[in-house]
């Protein structure tokens, strides 16, 4: 028997995006004009705290980045309340894995960015999973409305 993924229902995504304080952006580009970087600006300026995650950049958005989930340091590890996937779908896997051996508690797959295997994993764990979405569009039309 297949098990397909299915995003929770709106209510529970605005309920999980009324919780957010703390978001850390896996593939966040420090180039302006990238989609990453334009939704992560946002999401500043609905009052959350950006975690960059991505090798060979020191800083984007005037936040340190780091090459993994693992090489955030525990302390602000712990106030991490999404991770939120601007990767290729392929790279998806490792980060969820890390998201759940983490033990953190929510994982946003951006728009276009499917894994369906590492979603039910995921979910699996315990996890909140939303797949194919974009975290500031949902926030912007059902949280600020």
């Amino acid at each position: 028997m297949t098990t397909m993924f299915t995003n929770p229902a709106p209510q529970a995504i605005a309920d999980l995006l009324r919780r957010v304080r703390t978001v850390a952006v896996v593939g966040l580009s420090p180039n302006a004009s990238r989609p990453s970087h334009r939704v992560a600006r946002g999401m500043q300026r609905f009052g959350w705290r950006i975690v960059p995650v991505r090798p060979a950049v020191t800083e984007v958005l005037g936040e340190p980045a780091y090459a993994s989930l693992a090489d955030i340091p525990e302390d602000l590890r712990r106030q991490i309340d999404l991770v939120d996937l601007f990767i290729a779908a392929d790279r998806v896997g490792t980060f969820v894995d890390q998201a759940i051996a983490l033990g953190l508690p929510a994982v946003w797959l951006q728009d276009g960015v499917i894994d369906e295997a590492a979603a039910l994993r995921a979910q699996a764990a315990g996890l909140t999973v939303v797949m194919d979405r974009c975290v500031w569009r949902d926030y912007s039309s059902m949280v600020t409305e």
